[in-house]
């Protein structure tokens, strides 16, 4: 992994030498079907760049994973491969002011969904390509120069078997067995794409009168693996992909620029989608098979606005270097739920993105390795690293603040002359910030100063003091910091403090509902703040502050605020508030200031009283968090059958057939803690006991299987018997992560052998692995993988991909292991590989911080049980 890397710094130099005028590449992937003619696999990679050097004489590289180099030509020059191609970059000396490079390369055919990826479906035998390449593994497909600021034009043709279909980022047609596609406008290496294999394809189209009069039409394609076609729903993709394209040109005034709008729905795929310009790619578990809730279509829709977001923020203007991420994936996120309550029916997504996507940002940003959302990127593994919760999610959460602090009209006025100034071009933070300041009228520096530049999450108390008549005599907000630990800390060690456009709710208690009566908007601004507004308003019961979410911040209460949630949070009429409210709760267990048992025993009383399927299911995926980590280990075993308890009494409870009743059905596999469940779990999957209105189908048979594995309720021939059943790619990904789940010493010898000592596996493959090796109830059984994790971490980040490397480094880290041991065994390994790769690090300390706020959180569960004990 190491010689893949590519500094910052080299990426300047390069940059300053080269500007590239186009691509030629083609592609033959008849290779990958039949019986393979080498090892690794590989296919014929051919491309002609072409390029100019403002400094003739002088040399620089190409970038090229592969096999091997059949040939390399410079200007007409043949070059000896074996003296010029290391493996990773080709040498280029004695550059031409300007230059022709050809390159012939054997590449190889990916098991890891980094490059060029093959895919062999079990069901029906048929294979299936695409390719993945974000941050930089185009490399591993064609050779170029592998940076986001060498933009240029491509044109891509690809030889593949006659059965299939071939797609490209630009319109394609097939002539002479040779799939050739249009030439795209300048893009950037890592947004390229080609899809091929004989895929399900469905078309539709979109039409839009401009404000010149003239018409833009968009072909509109989906496609997903044939054994999927059953349960594609494109109409709804296309619906959602039509209400987005309307919406951006509403509020962008820029015609969506790359031609047609394929999608495509591919397997074993690394993230969740791609933003490649004219062909986006998304994970095919985008395409549901059984049952899901409004939830999993919400999060779809707004993932579909995602992507197509980054057509403008991300493809049409790209970042010069990694640095600057945050310029299109922020916007791209907040744009996602942005686009999602404008367009589409899901008008509840800000309570999503509440509850949701901020408390992926709040862990983020109480990691040892926080940064600022503008991050010090030095190479391409601190790149890969950074597309993380920070960036995403804090980054989209600070954007929202933009809006409410410069003004909506501002910030898309800002976004328009942003777009048609950088067209096809590359920026910086700056670029943004100017535009924003004509557009606003205000200075931009000072703001991003505060929010894009450091790191860390503020947290924001009420302080209400109350006159001799029972009214608010003064109600105060106070602002602390995360702490000057973080690396973003200014060098004196003074917490960060940061301007918050705020609204405060007051809430009492009125014919048995919590409900709103009184609210001001406010700038925080300082250790603490006076609200004026709220003087002389009535003695609250509850205290919101950031009601509404207008900032980034984690929400305190005050002592009456708390007593009132702990018995009346379900009373809460607004869902918004309500989301709110169990965010700052959840934050609070995880800061140990709240015992993990009260936080179940809240979610046991309230949560089905949660009206938003998603807030729903979010409390219950926290409860479980907070059973397998926070709660003492003196307490887990009555805690967990609580919960499950708790779980089977609202699934008999709900409404048949309704998505509550699916919610609690999977989530009561999810806590299954006895016999009596466990026999009710083998009597659903059986048929001999039924649930009115349930209905069980292969996903949730699967979520059913995993637990009875887990503790040795269903055998290797159940799994078979049920692969069997469901003899699909997904089938096996569930039937793989079973089998490494049972109860077994010889199960997680092997299981560790697959991931450690093996690469056989894809990356799917791996992941479901991970996945069922580390159960919560096995800690006794996954003891001795604890040294053997330190022993090989350092072995596997050198010989793996990054991508796998990190499932490992993450997937395998023995956080089940709570002891303080285990935290000495860490910084034992830290000490002594101090000169680690930093990614590599990174992963490692992020870990260890999870593991200390796991002890921390068990102290305090076991100090409540204590005190409330005596």
């Amino acid at each position: 992994m190491p010689g893949e890397n590519l500094s910052r710094d080299e990426a300047r130099e390069r940059a300053a030498l080269l500007s590239v005028d186009g691509y030629d590449v083609s592609l033959d992937v008849r290779s990958a079907v039949g019986e393979a003619q080498d090892e690794p696999r590989t296919f014929r990679s051919v491309t002609t760049i072409r390029f100019r050097c403002s400094e003739p004489g002088a040399a620089s590289f190409a970038d090229l994973i592969a096999p091997s180099v059949t040939a390399v030509t410079l200007n007409g020059k043949d070059l000896d491969p074996g003296e010029v191609f290391d493996g990773t970059r080709i040498t280029l000396e004695d550059l031409a002011a300007e230059n022709e490079l050809v390159v012939d390369a054997r590449c190889a055919y990916s098991r890891t969904g980094e490059g060029l990826h093959r895919f062999v479906d079990p069901e029906d035998g048929e294979v299936y390509l695409y390719t993945q390449y974000e941050p930089a593994d185009s490399r591993r497909v064609f050779a170029n120069f592998e940076q986001p600021d060498l933009k240029a034009p491509f044109r891509f043709e690809v030889r593949a078997p006659e059965q299939w279909r071939v797609w490209s980022n630009g319109a394609g047609e097939l002539a002479d067995g040779v799939w050739r596609f249009a030439e795209t406008k300048p893009i950037s290496t890592y947004i390229t794409c080609v899809v091929a294999g004989p895929y399900h394809y469905v078309t539709d189209s979109y039409s839009r009168t401009l404000p010149d009069g003239t018409t833009l039409d968009i072909p509109l394609g989906a496609l997903c693996r044939k054994g999927l076609a059953p349960y594609f729903d494109a109409d709804d993709v296309f619906l959602i992909t039509r209400q987005g394209l309307d919406f951006f040109h509403d509020h962008f005034d820029y015609p969506y620029p790359f031609g047609k709008y394929d999608q495509a729905f591919v397997p074993e795929y690394n993230l969740g989608a791609m933003e490649n310009p004219g062909l986006v790619t998304f994970r095919e578990e985008y395409i549901f098979r059984g049952k899901v809730t409004q939830a999993s279509y919400e999060a779809r829709a707004n993932v579909i606005l995602h992507e197509m977001a980054h057509m403008w923020f991300g493809d049409l203007v790209t970042m010069v270097w990694w640095d600057d991420l945050w310029l299109k994936e922020s916007f791209a996120d907040f744009m996602g739920t942005f686009a999602n309550v404008g367009a589409t029916r899901f008008k509840n997504a800000w309570t999503t993105f509440a509850n949701r996507r901020k408390a992926w940002a709040y862990r983020a940003d109480q990691l040892p390795s926080t940064h600022p959302i503008t991050a010090d990127i030095r190479d391409l593994q601190d790149a890969k690293l950074n597309f993380d919760g920070i960036t995403y999610a804090k980054g989209a959460s600070v954007l929202k603040q933009l809006v409410a602090y410069v003004g909506q009209d501002a910030f898309l006025e800002g976004a328009r002359r942003y777009f048609k100034r950088n067209a096809y071009g590359n920026t910086r933070l700056g670029d943004l910030l100017s535009v924003l300041e004509e557009t606003s009228g205000r200075d931009m520096s000072a703001w991003a100063g505060k929010w894009l530049q450091t790191a860390g999450v503020n947290s924001l108390t009420p302080q209400v003091l109350l006159d001799g008549d029972g009214r608010v005599a003064e109600l105060a907000v106070v602002q602390e910091a995360a702490g000057p630990a973080h690396q973003s800390a200014p060098p004196t060690g003074t917490p960060e403090l940061r301007p918050h456009r705020i609204a405060i709710g007051l809430y009492r208690l009125e014919g048995g509902d919590l409900v709103r009566y009184a609210r001001a908007e406010a700038d925080v601004d300082g250790p603490r703040t006076v609200v004026a507004d709220l003087a002389g308003a009535d003695a609250p019961e509850l205290v919101l502050v950031n009601d509404d979410d207008l900032t980034y911040c984690k929400i305190r209460f005050d002592e009456t605020s708390l007593a009132t949630l702990r018995g009346h949070l379900g009373s809460l009429t607004d869902p918004l508030a309500r989301a709110l409210c169990w965010s700052a709760l959840w934050n609070l267990t995880r800061d140990a200031l709240l015992p993990a048992r009260d936080f179940v025993d809240l979610v046991l009383r309230f949560a089905s009283r949660e009206s938003d399927i998603g807030v729903l299911q979010m409390l219950q995926a926290w409860a479980e968090s907070a059973l397998v980590h926070y709660v003492a280990p003196q307490g887990r075993e009555t805690a967990g059958r609580l919960l499950a308890e708790g779980a089977l009494r609202e699934l008999r409870q709900a409404a048949p057939g309704s998505e509550q009743q699916l919610a609690w059905a999977r989530f009561f596999a999810s806590t299954a803690a006895g016999g009596s469940d466990f026999r009710l779990l083998q009597d659903l999957l059986s048929g001999t006991a039924t649930i009115d209105g349930l209905d069980v189908d292969q996903e949730l048979r699967w979520a059913f299987l995993e637990p009875l594995a887990a503790h040795g309720a269903a055998d290797e021939s159940a799994l078979a018997a049920e692969l069997a059943r469901d003899d699909t790619a997904s089938g096996k990904r569930h039937q793989v992560r079973c089998l490494a789940a049972r109860p077994s010493a010889a199960v997680k010898a092997q299981a560790w052998a697959q991931v450690v000592e093996s690469q056989a596996l894809s990356n799917a493959l791996v992941e479901a692995t991970i996945a069922g090796f580390a159960q919560p109830s096995q800690r006794e059984l996954l003891a001795p993988y604890a040294e053997k994790y330190f022993e090989v971490i350092a072995r596997i980040w050198e010989d793996r991909s990054i991508q796998i490397g990190m499932d490992v480094v993450r997937g395998l880290y023995p956080s089940l292991q709570d002891r303080p041991e285990t935290l000495e065994a860490t910084d034992a390994w830290l000490a002594a590989h101090a000169d680690a790769p930093p990614a590599l690090r990174r992963l490692v300390l992020e870990a260890r911080d999870d593991l200390a706020r796991t002890l921390r959180g068990q102290e305090c569960d076991a100090r409540a049980a204590g005190a409330s004990a005596s």
